[in-house]
């Protein structure tokens, strides 16, 4: 049963990857305002007759979110039936639902403050980065439903094990949030070549999602070189995670060169995103494997037994 459930919570990871890919779209093609100001409804109606390409794109990323909130309850419904009480996969199931809430509310307030389209105001900026930072909590979540399902020990955060986690998981957010703003910045200030891009990024006068584009390489770069650093110390616990992690690390940074090199062409944009949520999903699942509370031996859990327990094993 277990085994069946992690491979269901995996297909739904697939999926929310998925929805989370289509959401880039979204904002590529300039669809964010496709269905106006509306919310839930899609320019005031529940399902669009003959929609413009634009609003076709954004009422079908709520439609993808919508299927994900039906298989993310299933999923809740399933680990409560599933597993007993106390058990983390129900733990991660219900924060996987609250994060899709807020999910669906933050993309609510970005349609209902118009931060979408050609909005360039600097409260997009916090909207975007807020976004970002609750994507990132519902994969990690649902990622880790996955781990406890198949299997994985409780986590401890505890020990030097901690405070080597929480760089190399702070460094991955903060690397976020600069590539969804410099992404953003390449879709409303294209530049034709890549001089006249570094001349948009040193102007003075340059909106902020320009203007922080150049920061955004420069924390690649650290943020590849401490994971690279972290994989390595978690090689023993981790085995095969480690080294795809760190593979997936080195992809980002050849394609965010690329990205750069070919002016941020909307495809390479989805393969950029697309290598982000599998390296932030493999560092999930590497910080798992390094926190995971280690088995208690068999003569100490005896040893830990009421006397009275012990007392009819031995009568048994």
């Amino acid at each position: 049963m277990s085994g069946t459930f992690a491979r269901y919570a995996a297909a739904v990871l697939a999926f929310t990857v998925g929805v989370i890919l289509w959401g880039a779209f979204v904002r590529i093609s300039g669809s964010g305002a496709g269905c106006g100001n509306h919310w839930p409804l899609c320019n005031g109606v529940v399902v669009p007759l003959a929609p413009p390409i634009t609003m076709l794109i954004e009422f079908t990323h709520r439609m993808m979110s919508g299927l994900d909130g039906i298989a993310i309850g299933v999923l809740v419904v399933w680990a409560f039936r599933a597993f007993p009480r106390r058990h983390p996969v129900r733990l991660g199931a219900v924060l996987t639902a609250i994060f899709l809430a807020t999910e669906v509310l933050v993309g609510a307030a970005l349609v209902k403050l118009e931060h979408v389209a050609r909005n360039t105001s600097v409260g997009r900026a916090y909207s975007l980065s807020g976004h970002l930072i609750n994507t990132l909590t519902l994969l990690a979540c649902l990622t880790l439903t996955i781990w406890w399902a198949a299997g994985g020990a409780r986590l401890t955060l505890r020990g030097r094990a901690a405070w080597l986690t929480i760089p190399g998981l702070a460094l991955f957010v903060i690397l976020g949030i600069s590539g969804a703003i410099a992404a953003l910045g390449d879709t409303l200030f294209p530049a034709r070549s890549l001089a006249e891009g570094f001349r948009q990024d040193l102007e003075p006068a340059a909106s902020i999602f320009v203007r922080l584009r150049l920061f955004h390489p420069l924390l690649a770069v650290g943020t590849a070189a401490w994971l690279g650093f972290y994989a390595a110390m978690q090689r023993h616990k981790a085995g095969w995670l480690g080294w795809s992690l760190l593979g997936l690390v080195m992809l980002e940074i050849a394609a965010g060169g690329l990205n750069l090199w070919l002016l941020a062409p909307w495809w390479m944009q989805m393969v950029h995103l697309l290598l982000a949520d599998l390296a932030w999903i493999a560092l999930v699942l590497v910080c798992a494997s390094a926190l995971q509370q280690p088995p208690v031996p068999a003569d100490q859990r005896v040893n830990e037994m009421p006397s009275g327990v012990r007392r009819l094993q031995r009568l048994g």
